[in-house]
């Protein structure tokens, strides 16, 4: 098919919710994409994060498709070896006591309002259900999720959101005050990728860990993005010196199929029971596939040392950029804020050059796959750079 007859296709079939880059890609390899049109681009993107692994690793390929030709799909009314196999590696690379599997970072953060709630109810009382979240904060687009995003521009139109949640500056001084009788968990993103890759402050993190044990609530970390070697350690809790109570997890876990998961600590790790939460297609047979290979990798000694050096190297060519006037974020999350113009026009321009690139806020966010190579990284960085020198305004 030729772009425009993939445009018109789309057009006419899919609701028009999404504000899409002039671009059908057919094929990828690596941390490179081919389109339509055979034009090839550097991929900055990953699929916001999912393809941890790049396009079409041949490992991961192998097993997805091996289990796709075993068994695709039971359902949890039974047990399935490759499901229990992830869960025991992913409470193994986290720490964390027991797994529940769900299908997206949303749903994982269902499942963890779901837990403190009912950890509130059980442990601490009659009406410990309410929840603090950050300003700026983004926890996904169910409505409940929409409910614990802290930016209001997402709550447009569809009131009435859950109730249950209030918002809090990210320092403790605004949590405390947020925090009531009624508050059985606070709820963070260890750095902020949709509010425009603002990390949080490593001081603050500590502070809340043990303001939360004092006070006998939930430290719940989404880590939907942040998570899974994206930041240089498995999760990036790891980077802050703290343990959650609860995480949150999903995009690069199975490296670009569905699969979320909602990890608690031990002490929480009966709160749900049987009847109080469940998921269809939760854990299914070919995503936990898929997220073996990706976890197998990730244990390699070599291979977050080597995410890390590459963030280095991604932030250190970024800051040389004369188009560039700050860079922040940690390991492949970076978000580099332009010296002038519109994030959205420079991301359309790269495109048109053939690279990839996701913006966030007033920054160009950078989610790169975790194998890119040097070669790539250096394309990419160079198309990026001869578009913000040839930008105007």
């Amino acid at each position: 098919m030729t772009f425009e007859a993939v445009k018109q296709q789309e057009q006419q079939n899919i609701m028009p919710v999404y504000s899409r880059f002039q671009v059908a890609l057919v094929s990828g390899k690596g941390a490179t994409a081919t389109d339509v049109n055979g034009k090839q681009y550097i991929d900055f993107t990953s699929g916001i994060g999912v393809n941890s692994l790049g396009f079409c690793d041949p490992e991961w390929s192998a097993a997805v498709a091996k289990q796709a030709g075993t068994l695709q799909h039971i359902s949890n009314l039974y047990y399935s070896p490759v499901q229990t196999a992830a869960a025991e590696n992913l409470c193994r690379l986290s720490g964390m006591s027991k797994v529940f599997f769900a299908n997206s970072g949303a749903e994982a953060n269902e499942c963890a309002v779901k837990l403190a709630r009912k950890y509130g109810t059980d442990r601490l009382g009659p009406g410990r259900t309410e929840i603090v979240t950050l300003k700026n904060s983004f926890h996904g687009r169910t409505v409940t999720t929409l409910a614990a995003t802290g930016q209001n521009e997402f709550h447009e139109y569809f009131a009435p959101l859950t109730t249950g949640f209030s918002y809090a500056e990210p320092n403790l001084r605004s949590v405390k005050d947020a925090v009531t009788e009624k508050t059985c968990a606070v709820m963070l993103e260890l750095i902020q990728g949709e509010g425009g890759v603002v990390p949080m402050d490593k001081a603050f993190v500590e502070e809340l860990r043990a303001f939360c044990t004092q006070r006998k609530i939930l430290m719940i970390v989404d880590e939907v993005q942040t998570g899974v070697g994206r930041t240089g350690t498995f999760y990036s809790y790891r980077n802050y010196g703290v343990v959650p109570d609860v995480v949150t997890s999903a995009k690069g876990l199975a490296s670009g199929l569905p699969l979320g998961a909602c990890l608690c600590a031990e002490p929480f790790a009966d709160v749900l029971g049987p009847g109080t939460h469940g998921s269809t297609f939760g854990g299914n047979p070919i995503a936990c596939a898929g997220a073996l290979v990706v976890m197998k990798r990730l244990a390699e000694p070599e291979f977050l040392k080597d995410v890390r050096e590459k963030g280095n190297y991604f932030a250190e060519k970024l800051a040389e950029m004369h188009g560039v006037s700050s860079v922040r974020g940690m390991g492949l999350m970076l978000g580099a804020k332009p010296a002038h113009g519109s994030v959205g026009e420079i991301a359309v321009k790269c495109a048109e050059r053939g690279l990839l690139i996701l913006t966030a806020k007033d920054v160009l966010r950078l989610l790169p796959p975790l194998v890119i190579s040097k070669d790539e990284a250096d394309k990419g960085l160079a198309i990026l750079r001869e578009v913000l020198d040839t930008y105007e305004p």
